[in-house]
């Protein structure tokens, strides 16, 4: 099957976390989206800001990797809450704010209500816009399995 591209909203310190344990999660934890993603997917992760609850403005692209596993799996991180997490090989690259690439992503119909479609939390994005994002993210894949 196909690889497919996905974008995960998450505040920059929830995707470090990500980024140190080797996983992303989802619209808060649930596993109904990430059984979309397929092992082999690529996954970039926009940060509107630096902390979910506060933080500072930030509107960046801040991780990128590929899922590596074939399901999502639970974990406890306290009594109530078992978030669904999926597992991620991350690339070295570079924080990007969005507006330096904002008129070249397809997948943003209107420039002047851009942060529109990242609402979603986690959504799919063609493959053009996969290269606008990860160029700009100066990370090295090879371009033949992309």
């Amino acid at each position: 099957m196909d690889k497919q591209f996905w974008i995960n909203t998450v505040s920059k310190n929830h995707v470090m976390r990500g980024v140190e344990g080797g996983f992303t999660q989802a619209d808060h934890g649930k596993n109904t989206r990430l059984k979309r993603i397929k092992k082999g997917d690529y996954i970039i992760f926009y940060s509107p800001k630096t902390e979910l609850q506060g933080g500072q403005k930030l509107q960046a692209f801040t991780a990128i990797g590929q899922i590596t596993d074939d399901e999502p799996y639970q974990v406890q991180m306290t009594p109530s809450f078992h978030p669904w997490r999926r597992k991620v090989i991350f690339f070295e690259c570079k924080e990007t704010p969005i507006k330096e690439i904002l008129n070249s992503l397809s997948f943003i119909k209107n420039k002047q209500h851009w942060g529109f479609p990242f609402r979603r939390g986690l959504f799919s994005i063609p493959k053009i816009d996969f290269d606008i994002i990860s160029r700009a993210m100066q990370i090295k894949i090879n371009r033949n399995e992309s």
